[in-house]
């Protein structure tokens, strides 16, 4: 018998090896988030403390060591799920360290100087967005044979960091053109050392236009998801691409899904003209590949 059109899965191209699996795939968790709070930060508390006796041991000044220790709590405060999980977070080692009473006597420029650093690094303003999280070499390999883009493709990594996202798509398309924006000044400036041959900017992915772009690649947070998606249908054209390392747009049916051995998961959504109400139909009519 026939299957109605309308039950058929999406057509996808898959790479050799590729073999189907079910229709449905649970949601990835953002890391660290299925152990229970507060076992989260007494672990990030932990982590913080073992770097200050690691370095102390290693010759290091107490204060060099108490600086790294907090730049450590304070890195790994960015993957709480919750503003106010952030704070606690970051603050469990140095109030820990206080009470202590091992800071008798210290500068003040021991506590500041950390957590300035950490803010020139990773402003406010952007730890609503993923943390700093690379994308891995091999992590795109094969996006090519799902996604079809002419050699001139502009290609935009929204929240590019260091630039490991951009050196994963050269990998996949030599031929486009590659441009990443990122709030960090210090991110920026390392992502345009380590790619010279990208266009990357500094400056806000929510506030830059999307629209020019054949394709927008991401590695975002489950809880900005809603938002990346509003945007690239507000702003991209129909034939064009949003890519997701890791985190889906529960909104949208994916065109595929692919998955490599070891790698985050990658979803792939392709942008079409659509009818006040109609979306981009039901997320189960999704198809998905993974690689040998």
């Amino acid at each position: 018998m026939t299957m109605p059109a309308v039950l058929r899965r999406p057509s996808v191209i898959r790479p050799p090896g590729a073999i189907p699996l079910t229709k449905r795939h649970p949601r990835i968790a953002a890391p660290g988030r299925h152990l229970p709070w507060p076992l989260p930060a007494l672990l990030c508390w932990a982590l913080a403390w073992g770097h200050w006796v690691g370095l102390l041991s290693l010759g290091t000044g107490a204060g060099v060591a108490f600086s790294g220790a907090v730049l450590v709590g304070s890195a790994l405060a960015l993957l709480a799920a919750s503003r106010w999980r952030r704070l606690m977070i970051a603050a469990g080692f140095p109030l820990s360290f206080a009470l202590s009473g091992l800071a008798s006597g210290w500068s003040a420029v021991w506590w500041l100087l950390p957590l300035a650093l950490l803010a020139v690094a990773y402003p406010v303003r952007a730890w609503s967005d993923a943390p700093l999280f690379p994308t891995g070499a091999k992590a795109l390999a094969g996006l090519d044979e799902l996604i079809g883009l002419p050699a001139d493709a502009r290609v935009l990594d929204a929240g590019c960091g260091l630039g490991h996202g951009l050196q994963a798509l050269r990998r996949t398309w030599p031929q486009a053109q590659l441009e990443g924006i990122e709030w960090s000044r210090p991110w920026r400036l390392i992502a345009a050392l380590r790619c010279p041959w990208a266009t990357i900017q500094r400056g806000d992915m929510w506030a830059q236009s999307w629209a020019g772009h054949d394709l927008v690649y991401l590695f975002q947070r489950p809880e900005s998801m809603p938002r990346a998606v509003e945007k690239a249908q507000r702003e991209m054209r129909p034939g064009t691409w949003l890519v997701s390392l890791e985190f889906e747009a529960p909104s949208l049916r994916p065109h595929a899904r692919l998955q490599h051995p070891g790698q985050r998961p990658v979803w792939i959504y392709a942008i079409r003209e659509t009818r006040p109400g109609t979306g981009h139909g039901p997320r189960h009519h999704d198809s998905s590949v993974e690689s040998s």
